[in-house]
């Protein structure tokens, strides 16, 4: 990412789809081919790791680290590899076409994978394509193939609440309950089988049309987790398996009392002590599907929020130090290329950019944060950038660029936005030029989401930061124009990023 380029951030849950969520099928195929003609070298997606309802099937709360969302699959590929009939998917529910039905998409698609699953166990079991895939996951594939079936045997419920033999992975007790469940285990490790497939198929599409896939890895990890429940000794846990203290951040631009994620914080003496063993593998498998990742929250590898577990908000919270140069410097030591972009957004320290500077981290800036105070010295400002940056117009936390300011920018922030444009413009105008602001900035890599590209307002918003339920679900009805193409093409061109 050391040479101009730009690329377009969308999630593949939001791409078109018969079956109630974008999927690995050929809608993300015509997609890469629209990156192609569009003159893009980046296609950014958030987390590919599980959803639950529980919370709000957001990709940054997900059941393992590790693991595949197998909600991606499509059931069009499984088709064409045979594990399925044409005759299977002719009964299609009427999903909307706007927004994804995450409920009905599994419900539908449960039933599917379950045929597959029957049909094709023996052929599947005697394959030593899948006994490899078995063999290089065995790392986290068995213990998160059992997490998810004991979530179902349990009823759902979460993993500390579960028989205390089964809660503390009791040798005998998981053995026999293993035994019980283990149709369901092997079900749950052929799915992950067909998403790595289906995965690893795109990725190289992609790169076969100088297309690069970068991802999103989330710094923290839920505690109804199969990593929490596999490895309590990595996580600051009480005796019954709940958290001590809990993530968060404290009050900034997207919240006035901060955000309490509730994910359980790292035992980090513990990582040091093992060689930060977890975490090389957990690099290791996202610098298997992507071509770089993003570290989200990278600052808490510096110093993290730490919230009491019994807190109502984050303002409670006290700042502490992390080892992160220590856990850079294992990470550079065993990665012969860390092509990493560090997330250095909201309340961030003279330390985090000085890590980020030690060990050449690319961080971010995005163009809607430029006008929230005096552009003199803002960091977001066009004229305050830097090469090695990664510049977005607004990332999936924030609306898309119509939306913020017909809802969210003061009147300060137009002012301030007009005095730097030197004029004004209309809501529907700004997008286009907030697209020319980022892709004429000096800052290497731009990416932009498909909404701002569209012209799109609040309605196509990803998330809303501190909000727990209606996130997550926007998808872009419209398949991609040529006119689109060919305008994205041209800037492209225009401003050195071909």
């Amino acid at each position: 990412m050391s040479c101009r380029g730009s690329g377009i951030l969308l999630h593949v849950t939001s791409l078109p789809s018969p079956f109630g969520i974008g999927d690995l099928g050929p809608p993300a195929y015509r997609f890469a081919d629209f990156l192609q003609d569009a003159g893009q070298k980046y296609w950014q997606i958030l987390p590919l790791t599980p959803t639950a309802p529980l919370y709000d099937n957001s990709p940054y709360m997900s059941s393992s680290a590790f693991a595949g969302n197998i909600g991606l699959i499509s059931p069009e590929l499984m088709i064409r590899e045979g594990f399925l009939e044409m005759s299977d998917c002719k009964d299609v529910p009427a999903f909307p076409k706007n927004c994804v039905d995450y409920e009905g998409a599994s419900r539908y698609k449960k039933t599917l994978f379950s045929r597959a699953y029957h049909v094709s166990s023996d052929t599947i079991q005697a394959s030593p394509h899948y006994q490899k895939f078995c063999r290089d996951q065995s790392g986290w594939l068995e213990d998160y193939a059992i997490f998810q079936s004991l979530t179902s045997h349990f009823g759902d419920t979460t993993w500390d609440t579960w028989p205390e033999k089964i809660k503390k992975r009791d040798g005998e007790s998981l053995e026999e309950i293993k035994n019980q469940l283990r149709d369901e285990i092997e079900k749950e490790k052929f799915l992950q089988f067909i998403f790595f497939n289906q995965w690893k198929a795109l990725h190289r599409y992609c790169l076969d049309k100088g297309i690069f896939l970068i991802g999103d890895m989330p710094i923290y990890v839920n505690h109804n987790s199969a990593d929490v429940w596999a490895h309590p000794d990595l996580f600051r846990l009480d005796a019954h398996g709940k958290p001590t203290v809990v993530a968060g951040v404290p009050p900034d631009y997207f919240s006035k009392t901060g955000q309490l994620w509730k994910n359980p914080l790292y035992h980090w003496q513990e990582h040091e002590r093992t060689g930060f063993s977890w975490w090389i593998s957990r690099f290791r498998q996202n610098f298997a599907l992507f071509d770089t990742v993003r570290i989200d929250h990278f600052r808490g590898l510096v110093a993290y929020w730490e919230v009491p577990a019994d807190a109502t908000d984050a303002t409670r919270g006290t700042w502490v130090r992390a080892p992160g140069e220590q856990f850079l410097t294992m990470m550079k030591t065993t990665f012969s290329a860390f092509p990493v972009i560090a997330e250095d957004l909201g309340v961030i320290t003279p330390d985090v950019h000085d890590l980020m500077r030690q060990f050449h981290l690319p961080g971010m800036r995005v163009l809607q944060f430029a006008f929230t105070d005096e552009t003199s010295k803002n960091p977001h400002a066009p004229h305050n950038l830097s090469r090695e940056l990664v510049l977005y117009t607004g990332t999936h936390d924030n609306s898309p660029v119509r939306g913020w300011f017909e809802h969210h920018a003061t009147p300060e922030d137009k002012r301030r936005l007009f005095q730097y444009l030197g004029r004004e413009y209309s809501a529907d105008e700004l997008p286009e030029v907030f697209i020319r602001l980022a892709m004429m900035s000096v800052a290497d890599t731009v990416i932009l989401p498909l909404q701002d590209i569209l012209g799109l307002g609040e309605e196509a918003r990803m998330n809303t930061p501190g909000t727990d339920e209606g996130n997550w679900r926007w998808r872009v009805e419209e398949p991609m124009t040529k006119e689109i193409a060919g305008y994205l093409h041209d800037m492209t061109r225009v401003f050195g990023r071909a």
